[in-house]
């Protein structure tokens, strides 16, 4: 079994109450940084650690920590970023749901660290359930004193603010969540000033996802440089993965970022195989967003070399052979799926959640849909695609925020890595709107026995 930093508790019945959490060791991170560390301290811990964000981006959260001004007399604010709308991507809900006190554990001691004395989690509007279940582990922690003021005594004060969205994927941008807690339209904001400068009501603000802010517990816990001897190189640490698709298991999994892809996918541990005992195809490994890998480069690096779970053997090779470990959304495809339809779905999707406020997302997602519709229902030709690949290269890189990027990646993967079921698409008319066994020969999946 690999090891276990967020989801070791996650079975213990009972474990979402405070009092079967706090006996189960929770909150003494809170009370060691609280007691026996200083903001100073703690950044520095979490540097050593080496943790990056857990919400797609990778970036040292230590290092994101430290950038945040301190104007005198200016209040600073942490913003839980749980509105986790990437298809794919649903291990920030399996926390908030099962395990709350450990979000909010995180959430104290890196409210101390920031100097948040008004912290907020912004969820996603479909996860209509779990401000409910938030609500209820805050009241629990500030009867018990770890909430609300002079916490343990030591004269911090922390409230934390559940504030529901209205369901636009838009928000998941920093900048875009941030003008959506204000109570304004969830458009991005043009970057500078950076959030870390003037965030929330122009203040100081610092916004991480979920899972970052949980892993600051174990952090705390056991030392940075301790939690950085988990995992390899840059990749510290243990992460979450969202595994779906054409798998046995589908679920939440913790890794340690050191087993293979194909360890991942064909143990038992983890997802189990392929489900029918189909072979392996393609997948996405990091969310809906991120390239998408064909199976020969999804179990072994362009130089031959075995793909592992983390963020540099994911990437390795770039765009062109390799892809993002992301949000951690794992995305199997079996040799029957059409790689097509899967990307005219995501473009449709990007299309929907294009806030509009930059040309070349409002028009080109529009226009990609458009031309993935026409190619998969028999009505494309050859130049489609060549006008595809035109129209993401001047989506990437030319948008205000990094949805434009979303859109673009996937259109460009599949076309770099599955042309020819493109071309088949075209070639044959009269099969492309029924046919659906996906191509297999073109694919040239690789299957490896479990």
């Amino acid at each position: 079994m690999g090891v276990k930093l967020l989801l070791e508790k996650a079975n213990v019945p009972g474990i979402r109450s405070f009092e079967v959490y706090r006996r189960e060791g929770g909150y003494r991170s809170v009370e060691k940084a609280l007691k026996e560390m200083n903001p100073e301290s703690i950044v520095e811990e979490v540097k050593k650690s080496g943790l990056r964000g857990r919400g797609g981006a990778g970036f040292p959260t230590g290092m994101k920590w430290s950038f945040i001004a301190k104007p005198e007399g200016v209040p600073r604010h942490l913003v839980c970023n749980a509105d986790e709308s990437e298809p794919g991507t649903f291990k920030d809900r399996y926390l908030m749901e099962f395990l709350p006190h450990l979000l909010l554990e995180g959430l104290i001691v890196s409210s101390f660290a920031l100097g948040s004395n008004d912290t907020y989690i912004y969820i996603r509007g479909e996860y209509a359930w779990i401000p409910d279940i938030l609500e209820e582990a805050i009241e629990e922690a500030k009867a018990a004193g770890f909430l609300g003021k002079n916490i343990l005594g030591t004269g911090f004060d922390c409230n934390i603010h559940v504030q529901r969205g209205g369901g636009a994927y838009i928000c998941g941008e920093e900048t875009a969540l941030i003008e959506s807690l204000e109570g304004k339209r969830g458009n991005p904001r043009i970057k500078p000033p950076f959030p870390a400068i003037q965030g929330l009501w122009m203040r100081p603000t610092v916004v991480n996802n979920v899972e970052t802010l949980a892993a600051i517990v174990p952090i705390i816990n056991m030392g940075g440089d301790e939690y950085a001897k988990i995992g390899v190189g840059r990749s510290t640490g243990t992460k979450l993965i969202s595994a779906c698709g054409n798998i046995n298991k589908p679920g939440v999994y913790e890794i340690d970022m050191t087993i293979s892809v194909e360890e991942f996918i064909y143990s038992d541990e983890y997802c189990g195989g392929i489900k029918g005992g189909k072979k392996l195809k393609a997948c996405i490994p990091g969310g809906s967003s991120v390239p998408i890998l064909p199976a020969n480069l999804l179990l072994k690096t362009a130089k031959g070399e075995t793909r592992y779970m983390n963020y540099e053997s994911l990437s390795d090779g770039g765009f062109a052979t390799g892809s993002m470990l992301g949000s951690g959304g794992f995305i199997v495809l079996d040799e029957d799926q059409c790689i097509v339809k899967n990307t005219l779905t995501l473009a449709r999707f990007y299309r929907h959640e294009s806030c509009g406020q930059c040309s070349p997302c409002r028009e080109g997602t529009g226009w990609m849909e458009k031309i993935l519709y026409k190619i998969e229902h028999g009505k494309g030709s050859m130049s489609d695609i060549d006008l595809l690949w035109d129209i993401q290269r001047k989506i990437e890189g030319n948008t205000i925020c990094p949805l434009g990027d979303a859109a673009a990646w996937p259109v460009a993967a599949a076309i770099r890595h599955f042309r020819d079921e493109f071309e088949w698409h075209i070639n044959n008319p009269e099969l492309s709107q029924t046919s659906n066994f996906g191509l297999q020969h073109y694919a040239d999946p690789i299957h490896v026995p479990a």
